[in-house]
């Protein structure tokens, strides 16, 4: 799936539309140290078995990708999901016609 890599939409801060730099949405990295993490830790130490249920082994094909929007005039970001899966790599071009 090829993406252009500026876009002219609506930015809801301007309150107008304007050319938005795209980029991908990529996840954090987590954190060591938050609540979930450490009750998971706790309950995998010593004897028995995983406390989730094993993972199955037939996923969906696609996902949908999220697009970081940068505005152009204000230079707030904001975020557009993609309504259709996308079941090959997503890329972003310079130049798309």
């Amino acid at each position: 799936m090829k993406l252009p890599s500026v876009i002219k939409t609506y930015c809801p801060h301007c309150r107008a539309h304007a050319e938005h730099e795209v980029s991908l949405y990529k996840k954090g990295k987590e954190r060591s140290l938050n609540r979930g993490r450490r009750k998971y830790r706790e309950i995998k130490k010593g004897y028995g078995g995983s406390p989730r249920t094993p993972k199955k082994d037939v996923y969906k094909i696609g996902k949908r990708p999220v697009l970081i929007l940068k505005c152009s005039g204000c230079g707030k970001k904001h975020q557009r999901s993609q309504k259709a899966r996308t079941k090959k790599t997503v890329e972003i071009s310079e130049k798309l016609k």
